[in-house]
C-alpha cells in the first residue's frame, strides 16, 4: 500500500445554515483498499460523500488528491481528478440495454454516427474483466435482477478509469446471492488498484470486504477500525456513542442463559 493516500480529507466541516452538517472529518483512502463509511441516519455519511463527490463544497479543511490540496466545487471537478460515484438510485435507464446504459452520456462515434459495434464490444470486455454474468449485453436493463443492475452501475463507473469509487449502499434491498455477487465485484475492484469508499448500514456486509471502517456520529469522527482486529460490537458502540446497546446486551444475555 502507498503511503500516500489517494484521497485524504483534513479537518473538513460543511455547514447548511444553521446546521453544522460535518466538524472537522478526517479521513485517508489508499489506493488498493476499502474503507467501509458507517454511521446512524443523519450522521453525516451522505454530507461527507457529496463533498467528495463536488455535490456540495466544503467549508473549511482541506481535500487532498494524492497528495496535494484540490477544490472540488462540482461533480466535475470530482471526475476530473478521477472520482466515480455510484448512488443508490443506480441513476439507469430501464428502457436502455445494458451497452446503451453504460456508454450513456460517452457514446462512441464514428463519423458522426453511434459506433454500436465498438461500444458492444467494449462492453462485453469491461464485463468479461469484472466476471459480471448478465445474459446479454443487448437485454434491457428492467429485465436484470436488483446485483445485476448494480453490478452494471459500478461497471459503467469505471469507463472513466477512475482511481477512487464510492459505493452509496451497493447492497441495499438485495437477497443474499445478490449481495454476494456485488460484494465479489467490490473486493475485484480492489484487486485492480482502486481505493474503493464502502457506505453500508449492513455490518455484516463492511466486515465481509473492508480493510478500514471509518465511523461517524453527529458529523465527527468517531473512530477508525482494522476490520481484521475489531467485531461488530465494537463498531456498533462507535456508531450509538454508547458501550450498552442491543447487541451487547443480547450476548450478555446469552452468556447468562448458557451458565
Amino acid at each position: 500500500m502507498s503511503a500516500t493516500p489517494v484521497l485524504a480529507l483534513r479537518g473538513v466541516s460543511k455547514r447548511f445554515g444553521a446546521v453544522q452538517a460535518l466538524t472537522d472529518v478526517e479521513l485517508e483512502i489508499h489506493a488498493g483498499e476499502v474503507v467501509a463509511l458507517v454511521g446512524d441516519n443523519g450522521a453525516g455519511k451522505s454530507t461527507l460523500v457529496k463533498t467528495i463527490a463536488g455535490v456540495h463544497p466544503i467549508d473549511e479543511g482541506v481535500i487532498e488528491w494524492e497528495g496535494r490540496p484540490v477544490t472540488i466545487n462540482r461533480p466535475h471537478d470530482a471526475q476530473g481528478l478521477g472520482i466515480a460515484t455510484v448512488y443508490q438510485d443506480l441513476a439507469l435507464c430501464d428502457n436502455l440495454d445494458v451497452v446503451q446504459n453504460l456508454f450513456l452520456g460517452r457514446e462512441i462515434r464514428r463519423v458522426g454516427v453511434l459506433d454500436e459495434v465498438e461500444m458492444e464490444k467494449r462492453s462485453r470486455e469491461l464485463l468479461d474483466t469484472l466476471s459480471i454474468r448478465i445474459p446479454s449485453v443487448r437485454i434491457p436493463i428492467a429485465s436484470l435482477s436488483g446485483g445485476q443492475r448494480q453490478t452494471v452501475a459500478i461497471a459503467r463507473s469505471l469507463l472513466g478509469e477512475p482511481k477512487l469509487v464510492i459505493l452509496d449502499e451497493p447492497t441495499a434491498a438485495l437477497g443474499v446471492e445478490q449481495t454476494a455477487q456485488v460484494l465479489d465485484l467490490v473486493e475485484r475492484l480492489r484487486e485492480r488498484g482502486l481505493a474503493v469508499i464502502l457506505i453500508s448500514h449492513n455490518m455484516v456486509d463492511v466486515m465481509a470486504v473492508s480493510d478500514r471502517v471509518a465511523v461517524l456520529r453527529l458529523g465527527r469522527n468517531n473512530g477508525v477500525f482494522n476490520a481484521q482486529d475489531t467485531n461488530q460490537e465494537q463498531i456498533i458502540s462507535a456508531i450509538t456513542g454508547a458501550t450498552d446497546n442491543a447487541v451487547t446486551r443480547r450476548k450478555a444475555r446469552t452468556a447468562e442463559a448458557d451458565k
